[in-house]
């Protein structure tokens, strides 16, 4: 695995995050126009669409005429092994490898989603105008943190890689013992946790996939990378349930407690 590919992927939450938080809290400009020029950039993509006339229609035929090794064809590899054979390679998978990244995710994001637009502070006491403004930053906090881990994670190898897992839930412990208790009255502390959570979320996700690429067998490497892909997104979707309670929950509590800020704009 080499940098740039995570690096892409991370690339684009911190380009996303920081120009929605330039045009909203920097320069102030209305959310829903903000969002309708999001809607306009797919338009773009047409100008990057072109038709590779260069593979003539004789290659295409010479392609189908010629034998495919029935080993090498997923179809095939379905067909002989099974479900009871696919589940049995993905039972192998789940512990090492899908386990510590959902976990890692499901914290991350109940954190992201949940926690964070909770973590606030009389407005006067911080360098923003507006509530709203507090969990912008958060975002492209957590954004800068992934795409530094993700460019330059495999720097520092990790193969346990439960010692994310735990390290993100010690950070939503953190996170919601602040919501709910209040202990810290800066929001300068905050800020660098959810930066340092973007680098653990960030740095188990270039482990997990170059731990796969120095430890997996080459003939089932395809494989077990798109088995694995779907643990961040499980843990993701989990999270988005369980914050539908939380979330309701914390800003209730500090209402109750005389911190009605998560309710205020």
């Amino acid at each position: 695995m080499t940098s740039e590919s995570p690096s892409g992927t991370g690339g684009a939450g911190i380009i996303g995050s920081f120009s929605y938080l330039l045009l909203t809290t920097v320069l102030r400009l209305d959310i829903r126009l903000s969002l309708m020029l999001y809607a306009v950039l797919p338009l773009t993509f047409m100008l990057y669409y072109k038709i590779n006339d260069s593979i003539s229609t004789s290659h295409v035929y010479q392609s189908i005429d010629t034998p495919v090794d029935s080993s090498e064809d997923p179809i095939e590899v379905l067909k002989s092994t099974g479900w009871v054979g696919i589940l049995g390679r993905l039972a192998k998978l789940v512990i090492p490898y899908m386990i510590p990244l959902s976990t890692v995710y499901l914290f991350e994001y109940l954190i992201n989603q949940a926690v964070a637009p909770t973590l606030l502070f009389p407005i006067d006491t911080t360098p923003f105008v507006k509530y709203r403004d507090v969990y912008v930053t958060y975002g492209t906090l957590y954004q800068l943190g992934v795409f530094i881990s993700r460019t330059w994670g495999h720097l520092l190898p990790v193969n346990n890689l439960y010692l994310f897992s735990i390290l993100q839930f010690f950070n939503l412990v953190i996170t919601i013992s602040q919501s709910y208790y209040y202990w810290t009255k800066s929001i300068w502390w905050l800020m660098l946790l959810i930066f340092y959570e973007g680098l653990i979320g960030g740095s188990s996700y270039v482990n997990c996939f170059m731990n796969i690429l120095k430890n997996v067998d080459p003939n089932e490497r395809e494989f077990v990378l798109g088995s694995v892909s779907i643990s961040d997104s499980l843990g993701t979707l989990i999270a988005a349930f369980l914050g539908i309670m939380l979330e309701p929950a914390l800003c209730k509590h500090q209402v109750g407690t005389g911190r009605p800020w998560c309710r205020m704009e």
